[in-house]
């Protein structure tokens, strides 16, 4: 059965709710892909501006996964590129890096999406080997000759910027920032439609058929078409040779009651996403109309709003006190997919199968640069796809069968390291 958008803030406050049709009969493409999420919408949305006849198949609801679920944060970088600086030189991988950002933002203009877009990001340190992380970054910033506003903050700067003593330092970046997830990618979805591409909601594919050309089959219909694309995450099991390759992580939001202005100008008066560099880490901001959403990453596999606000708004208040009193309107969470080596998946299954996945948390960036990769990937240019795909994915049996448990010592290691 197909499942509604989680009882999220972003889901209460979308621009205008989807409605595509089922898919039903059998239909012919250029290119099929599998999932509207970021991934997925990109891709369809790059292919249906360069003129292909793209089809987009997806279970649910456009956006119903982790895309229209996150922190909402735009982060430039790409997890693991410590291993993708070994497949390509430091120009490539900077404009990979920051190339998401750059198609968010021309899409926000051209197609007049209303997604709450704002810049502002600072990367906060706990701990004196995070300050020396940061100090890299800043250093690497100056050296590609960054065009924003960068740089390091001491204690008492980062606690005059974002209103608490917590945190030793942090790194100020004006060019990630922030926005409405859900919407921006409902937003793409509208935009591939009028170039001329089909969504087909309610619609979960059950296999892809090999022959002359793949065809994707649902239920009630199918797609036949010259390319397929998956662009999947955790939510996806339709290949097997994409198995065992993912680590499932949940994460969990919260949205509090807007706050008045003298609350925000006691805890986030330049409106900046926030975010500690751990894995189990801590994500905050301010949404459009003033709440405090805050984030957590817990070894929890449930989604009821009581249990989720009950964890959350503790953690929220050891960072602001003053916000005692505060009251939680929505709790939701999703799962996101990390690679044991963090890169994201991009490659191909066949010639005319190609998949995306597993951007460790950097979704909303990575996504798009994953998109157009695929689309250039279609049209046979493949430089750009071969970075990542020669980076040999490590398997681990039993993902799947054995998620909780996994997910469970997953989250206890992590929280080991990052006491360290």
């Amino acid at each position: 059965m197909p499942l509604p958008h989680t009882g999220s803030y972003y889901a209460a406050t979308v621009n205008e709710a989807t409605d595509y049709a089922p898919l039903r009969g059998d239909r012919q493409a250029d290119v099929c892909v599998i999932g509207a999420g970021f991934t997925g919408i990109a891709t369809a949305l790059t292919l249906a501006e360069r003129g292909y006849n793209v089809h987009v198949v997806e279970a649910n609801k456009v956006g119903w996964g982790a895309s229209g679920r996150n922190g909402g944060q735009l982060i430039g970088g790409i997890a693991g590129e410590k291993h993708l600086r070994k497949m390509c030189d430091e120009k490539l991988l900077w404009q990979m890096r920051w190339r998401g950002h750059e198609i968010i933002a021309e899409r926000v203009a051209k197609y007049g999406i209303a997604c709450d877009l704002k810049y502002g990001y600072l990367d906060v340190a706990i701990k004196p080997r995070h300050l020396r992380e940061f100090q890299d970054d800043f250093d690497r910033l100056a050296r590609h000759g960054f065009d924003h506003e960068y740089r390091m903050l001491d204690r008492e700067e980062t606690c005059e910027t974002i209103g608490t003593d917590v945190y030793l330092g942090s790194l100020l970046n004006m060019g990630n920032g922030h926005l409405h997830p859900l919407n921006l990618c409902i937003g793409e979805a509208r935009a591939a439609v009028e170039l001329g591409a089909t969504i087909y909601e309610d619609s979960e594919v059950l296999r892809i058929e090999r022959g002359s050309k793949p065809k994707v089959v649902t239920a009630a219909g199918s797609v036949t078409a010259d390319s397929v694309v998956i662009a999947g995450n955790a939510y996806h099991l339709v290949e097997p040779q994409l198995r065992g390759i993912m680590f499932p992580v949940n994460s969990f939001i919260i949205a509090t009651e807007p706050l008045d202005e003298q609350q925000v100008a006691s805890v986030n008066p330049r409106d900046l996403a926030i975010c500690d560099p751990n894995f189990v880490l801590q994500y905050y901001r301010l949404s459009a109309d003033k709440r405090f959403l805050f984030g957590a990453r817990i070894n929890y596999f449930g989604d009821d709003p009581s249990y989720i606000a009950g964890h959350h708004l503790p953690l929220l208040l050891r960072l602001y006190p003053q916000l005692q009193g505060i009251k939680v309107d929505f709790a939701w969470g999703g799962t996101i997919g990390v690679p044991l080596h963090r890169v994201p998946r991009l490659g191909r299954i066949a010639p005319d199968i190609l998949y995306a996945q597993g951007y460790s948390g950097h979704g909303v960036n990575v996504t798009h640069l994953a998109g157009e990769l695929m689309a250039d990937a279609v049209a046979g240019t493949l430089e750009r796809l071969d970075i990542f795909a020669g980076i040999k994915s490590t398997r681990f049996p039993g993902s799947h069968t054995f998620r909780k448990p996994l997910v469970a010592l997953g989250v206890l290691y992590h929280q080991v390291r990052d006491k360290l």
